[in-house]
């Protein structure tokens, strides 16, 4: 099953300083119908003006994963974290038994995001925060592991059975990825492409399950975000 949402239909809020756009239920926006994917929580598409950001905040038992497209994001935390994610990179925190972090866009240029939320597979874990660099260059026309549950692969670590995967791939070109029928796939390119044969535009969430093997062609040059969770 692949079911395609388009960008138009994520739930919008703009404060301004934030223009944030939901594909899944969050704050202000309900949608009983799209509570989540799988373990998949959240899925945010934000836009940060310059000079702006997030004030300090708790959370507690998720996985919060940040991948940066443009610009960058300063994070720092009640644990004494502090570090600049850019364009391409990915940080991730593990809340578990609390912490209280802030993000700031600290640039001249506004930043855009994806905030990635999944449900912890170890409540009350210790929290944790870390992020790597990760050169879109490196990952053209293949699929490059940017997080997982798995702490020995090399990249980095959250503790949740899932893969956050990033790919670029040139026009015309496609990629495969096999896949667990069982497990929920979350697909977000930043160019149209064709998933199995569907359509998918620019920004639009395409959820994934029962199928064995993935697909994605390229109509125009796409940089291309998964998730693959339970």
């Amino acid at each position: 099953m692949i079911d395609i949402r388009p960008f138009a239909s994520l739930g919008h809020a703009n404060h301004g300083w934030l223009d944030a756009h939901h594909h899944f239920s969050f704050a202000n926006y309900y949608d009983p119908a799209r509570m989540g994917w799988g373990r998949i929580r959240v899925w945010n598409d934000d836009w940060i003006a310059g000079k702006s950001g997030f004030p300090p905040h708790p959370h507690r038992d998720m996985e919060i994963v940040t991948y940066v497209r443009t610009g960058a994001i300063t994070h720092q935390d009640s644990l004494g974290n502090k570090g600049r994610t850019g364009a391409g990179d990915v940080q991730v925190m593990s809340a578990g038994t609390g912490v209280t972090h802030a993000e700031y866009n600290l640039e001249d240029e506004a930043t855009t995001l994806f905030q990635i939320w999944i449900e912890t597979d170890r409540p009350s874990a210790p929290p944790s925060w870390g992020a790597m660099p990760f050169p879109k260059e490196a990952r053209s026309g293949s699929f490059q592991l940017l997080a997982s549950g798995d702490e020995h692969d090399g990249a980095l670590t959250i503790n949740a059975d899932a893969r956050v995967l990033g790919a670029t791939l040139p026009a015309g070109q496609s990629i495969a990825l096999d896949a667990d029928p069982n497990r929920h796939l979350y697909l977000v390119p930043s160019a149209p492409v064709r998933v199995n044969g569907t359509p998918a535009p620019a920004r639009a969430g395409v959820a994934i399950t029962g199928e064995e093997r993935v697909v994605i062609e390229a109509e125009e040059e796409a940089e291309l975000v998964l998730v693959d969770a339970r």
